[in-house]
């Protein structure tokens, strides 16, 4: 039987509390055809298409992005927590389920009409996406799509992305939190 990037990702049980039941990406990038089968998934739609650079969202973004960008001989460009870039800065806070985070990229990673992705690992509240997509959007670059490798449609992620208009790829979907 032919395996698909779900098979690939391990559900922990409980974790990071109990309740939650946490999807683990790293079995899917320690092995080399499933880390291979989910670049190569979430580039397609995009492959023939201009983008000038892939943001990845940390931190598992960075792995998928910097893999997606390779391939598409791009650019990468990473949108970091709050003071981790060494450079000048614009940052965005957005909304937690416990609070608030910031997310910061350098102010010139971006230039005005660059067409960018934006990938990241999973899709739950989309509350980092949209501060990425919020970053990239306010150095005046065009956001053509957002990929990602799970998402948590109960959530409501995908909901919140493709009602502010932005194009939403995920690979594969688990129900619940």
């Amino acid at each position: 039987m032919t395996k698909t990037v779900r098979d690939y990702i391990r559900s922990i049980v409980d974790f990071p509390h109990e309740g939650i039941i946490f999807r683990d990406v790293t079995t899917l990038f320690s092995d080399p055809r499933g880390f291979r089968m989910a670049v190569d998934q979430l580039l397609a739609p995009y492959a023939g298409m201009r983008i000038d650079k892939v943001v990845g969202l940390e931190a598992r973004g960075f792995i998928l992005g910097g893999a997606v960008a390779h391939q598409l001989s791009t650019g990468f460009v990473p949108v970091r927590k709050k003071g981790k870039l060494p450079g000048a800065v614009i940052s965005e806070a957005y909304t937690l389920e416990y609070g608030e985070a910031v997310v910061e990229i350098h102010d010139d990673a971006l230039q005005p009409g660059e067409r960018v992705l934006i990938v990241d690992d999973l899709l739950a509240t989309g509350g980092t996406a949209e501060a990425g997509i919020k970053l990239c959007t306010r150095l005046g670059a065009e956001v053509v799509g957002c990929a990602f490798v799970i998402d948590l449609p109960d959530l409501g992620g995908r909901t919140l992305l493709e009602g502010l208009g932005y194009e939403v790829h995920a690979l594969t979907s688990f129900e619940g939190a």
